[in-house]
């Protein structure tokens, strides 16, 4: 007898409809045959289902059985179809019957003793079968709050096989379950730290607020323990709240990568990823034998940061490029590729020398120039040019770190972040971009005219400070979005002035 049933699989982190037909027939040499691309997860199923029916109290067929997942010709992986097979063997067994299969899309790892575990990308494949009309969803218990975030979608839980056949039998009545999205982001779009926590460092926060405030990309630059790492981790603090549809894409991206905490339905606040300098191309951008989100991707609508800039492999820096400049990553594979979102904030850091203490005036740099030069230039010009602000960050004093006062709250100063990205929105709303670090050359001359003593100063600043060209629309787009903090139509000297400190690495020390 033939038993079809509805399932979900994920490619990249989309989501399609699939279906397992098992058919089970006599035959002088009984055994299972599954079809259908399947990978080695996928194929150990069938020791999963037999162990599972029988510890569950049903029976195992002793026939030639044929598992086909269709569509045919794309890669199946991974153990989330162990449910819909069982639930096919009983069905082609006449052990059950159900008229709710039609009705349902099934997913669920099984265990040995029939109970069902979590599965990866379940939010995706809630958000698939919505669109594809679907009525319902079965899913793993702990899955359940990930899939419920998707309205008109009735989402039911089990915990066992039991269950499940006791659903689909009518026999077992199962609440759907339900989430509260406006609850959910009242209760996590809450950060642990505050920019009120960190001590000092007043050039720094600046330099910080105006990367938020445009989307421009930053690297600083300073000694050992000068708090470049706790700034940074307060920058998706000030940030403008996660929408609901940045909150969904973020998520599906932690879904389909397993990293989801449990019961966690939905990621409310902007990701801070801090990857180790040692870290692989594929660990960094995204993909392996069977691809998987990278850490460029995880931060997707959030902070990236790269402590130790020059200690990471150049060529896995280099493979940078294009999420920056594209705000995508896309990972090609002979038979197919496979895309992932990465709009991201890049906030690097570096030392400024292989000792750390070139600019720290307590403490001796022992490395020679060449050292310096050779430390420096591992950061490539191409990756550069994707970095709009270069801070200093000089130690920070006693009497600065011992003191009692605290600075400016990360909720005051999201306001004005929001008040400038509001005034981007406006301006750009023509332009398919949203902040001032997406401004192409054309929009450049566009929106970032200056007048004559903007135009003196900038000359002057190429000149006598040494800028190099590229810094030449880097400082445009940084002083367009200090005037938009000052909301301030025009782009005045004081904007042009501010935005040239944020230059470091184009001047003559850092070039050696």
């Amino acid at each position: 007898m033939l038993a079809k049933i509805k399932s979900v699989g994920v490619f990249g982190i989309e989501a399609y409809l699939l279906e397992i037909e098992v058919d089970v027939a006599r035959a002088m040499m009984p055994g299972v045959v599954m079809v259908g691309l399947p990978d080695a997860a996928v194929k150990e199923s069938r020791d999963r289902v037999r162990a599972a029916l029988i510890n569950s109290g049903y029976q195992y067929p002793v026939k030639k059985v044929t598992i086909n997942l269709a569509p045919a010709d794309i890669r199946k992986e991974g153990p989330a179809y162990d449910l819909p097979i069982a639930l096919g063997f009983l069905l082609a067994t006449e052990q059950i019957e159900s008229a709710l299969l039609t009705d349902y899309a099934i997913v669920g790892e099984l265990a040995l003793d029939g109970g069902v575990r979590r599965v990866k990308g379940s939010l995706s494949m809630a958000i698939a079968l919505k669109e594809l009309a679907v009525k319902g969803f079965i899913v793993p218990a702990e899955n359940a709050s990930e899939a419920a975030v998707v309205a008109d979608l009735e989402v039911i839980p089990v915990k066992n096989l039991a269950e499940a056949v006791g659903f689909l039998s009518g026999k077992l009545v199962i609440q759907p379950a339900a989430a509260n999205l406006d609850e959910v982001f009242r209760e996590r779009s809450v950060y642990e730290e505050d920019f009120a926590e960190v001590k000092g460092q007043e050039h720094a926060k600046r330099a910080l607020i105006v990367a938020a405030a445009g989307g421009h990309n930053v690297i600083m630059i300073g000694p050992p323990g000068s708090g470049k790492t706790m700034t940074a981790r307060r920058l998706p603090t000030i940030l403008p709240q996660l929408t609901p549809q940045e909150s969904l894409e973020t998520t599906r991206t932690y879904s389909v990568a397993g990293l989801l905490d449990k019961g966690k339905s939905l990621i409310a606040t902007r990701p801070f990823r801090n990857p180790h300098h040692s870290i692989s191309d594929a660990g960094l951008i995204g993909g392996g034998t069977f691809p998987r989100p990278g850490e460029v991707s995880l931060a997707h609508h959030g902070v990236l940061f790269l402590d130790e800039l020059p200690e990471f492999n150049r060529r896995t820096l280099e493979a940078l490029r294009q999420p920056l400049e594209d705000g995508k990553v896309t990972i090609a594979r002979a038979l197919t590729s496979i895309t992932y979102p990465a709009q991201i904030m890049l906030v690097a850091a570096s030392n400024p020398c292989p000792c750390g203490y070139l600019t720290d005036p307590k403490r001796e740099c022992h490395c020679t120039p060449h050292q310096i030069q050779n430390y420096m230039s591992r950061i490539s010009g191409p990756l550069l040019d994707r970095i709009d602000i270069h801070i200093e960050v000089p130690p920070i004093a006693y009497k600065e770190l011992a003191g009692r006062e605290t600075g400016e709250t990360s909720a005051r100063i999201r306001e004005r972040v929001v008040t400038a990205r509001r005034i981007q929105g406006r301006r750009f709303r023509n332009d398919g971009i949203f902040t001032n670090a997406q401004m192409p050359n054309k929009l450049i001359k566009k929106y970032c005219r200056v007048d004559e003593p903007g135009e003196l100063l900038l000359r002057q600043a190429m000149t006598e400070l040494g800028l190099s060209a590229r810094a030449y629309t880097r400082i445009l787009k940084v002083s367009r979005t200090i005037a938009d903090l000052e909301e301030s139509p025009e782009i005045e000297v004081h904007h042009i002035s501010e935005a040239v400190q944020y230059r470091s690495l184009d001047r003559a020390l850092w070039r050696g």
